[in-house]
């Protein structure tokens, strides 16, 4: 089935105020398809430089909110201007991506467009952005405050010790002591020890 065509107007309805016609310029300047696509569980966003014919694309997870949906497609954007500079003859994350973001978050930043809170942990980020959204927590920590809420779902750092909680695809597990950055769980029909982001979404399972 073909997908949709819709006007770059209709970003809007994903995008914080006062930047639609800088992301839209951005867009047209680089000729890119950009598909706002169904929750994606392991990434938020995708770029896919021109080949063959077809142009740019970049996708981006429309469940996002508004300021997860802006820095992402500006992550996004930061892979498209370092292929245009280096095509595939750096790393996807090393040093030459990490300037183009920076500069970019750097662009939006003094535009004013996001909360004072986001802004504070933007500025940690450029100093040193993480290959993935998900990877830097204290951002995506600030950012998760400004997510819809979700009835009966916390977070696996939320939880003490010994508390059980089951997963989306329906695995319940007990948590243990915090490793590091991670929380050791163990599952409970398995035995199995795995290590979960504080961040992780769950939804705690009560005592009878």
């Amino acid at each position: 089935m073909a997908k949709e065509e819709v006007p770059l107007s209709s970003l809007e309805a994903y995008l914080p105020e006062h930047c639609l016609e800088d992301v839209t310029a951005c867009l047209i300047k680089y000729k890119v398809q950009l598909t706002v696509t169904k929750q994606r569980q392991t990434i938020l966003g995708d770029f896919r430089n021109a080949h063959n014919g077809v142009g740019h694309r970049i996708s981006v997870n429309g469940n996002l909110n508004k300021y997860s949906f802006l820095i992402t497609l500006l992550h996004e954007l930061a892979h498209l201007f370092t292929y245009e500079k280096h095509r595939h003859s750096v790393a996807p994350h090393g040093k030459e991506w990490k300037q183009s973001f920076s500069e970019i978050l750097a662009v939006f930043l003094q535009k004013n467009i996001f909360p004072s809170d986001i802004a504070t942990a933007l500025l940690t980020t450029i100093k040193n952005p993480a290959a993935s959204s998900c990877g830097d927590e204290n951002l995506l920590r600030v950012l998760n405050r400004y997510n819809p809420v979700k009835k009966d779902m916390t977070m696996v750092e939320q939880l003490p010790n010994g508390s059980k909680f089951i997963i989306k695809d329906g695995r319940i597990f007990i948590k243990e002591q915090k490793i590091r950055k991670r929380h050791k769980c163990k599952e409970v029909s398995t035995g199995k020890q795995y290590l979960f982001s504080g961040l992780y979404e769950v939804k705690k399972i009560e005592d009878v």
